[in-house]
């Protein structure tokens, strides 16, 4: 039995996208989010809010969101941390690739705010029933 999802770091440079959707994580999913504009601030805030999960957009100034995976991947508290893309790249080889890096998932953009609290918590649970 896994521990129940708590904590999602999203990244999101959208403003209007990441309001909804910490929004409707927050109020219809009840979890504690942590919304960042990037890749950048989401490595100088991920020690210090310790998420159980991380939501990543894919296309991002600066540093996009594979790129942010694997930053991600060598900080030595969350090398194993389930990650997702909440993207609306989905071509099937961005898919492939998002899978490759170790994605648990992706989500697509637009997305239902009514079903995204139970998207999440479906890719959680299929992750964390693996280990």
């Amino acid at each position: 039995m896994s521990e129940p999802l708590q904590k999602i770091l999203y990244v999101e440079d959208e403003p209007d996208i990441r309001d909804i959707a910490q929004l409707v994580l927050e109020n219809v999913g009840g979890f504690d989010v942590l919304a960042v504009d990037g890749g950048q601030k989401a490595l100088q805030q991920i020690n210090d809010f310790a998420p159980d999960l991380v939501l990543l957009d894919a296309m991002m100034p600066e540093m996009d969101g594979p790129t942010t995976f694997k930053e991600i991947r060598k900080l030595p508290n969350f090398k194993e941390i389930p990650i997702a893309f909440l993207t609306a790249k989905l071509m099937d080889d961005d898919i492939k690739g998002y899978l490759a890096l170790g994605a648990i998932g992706v989500i697509a953009k637009p997305f239902d705010p009514m079903t995204l609290s139970e998207q999440v918590r479906d890719l959680w649970s299929k992750a964390t029933a693996i280990t």
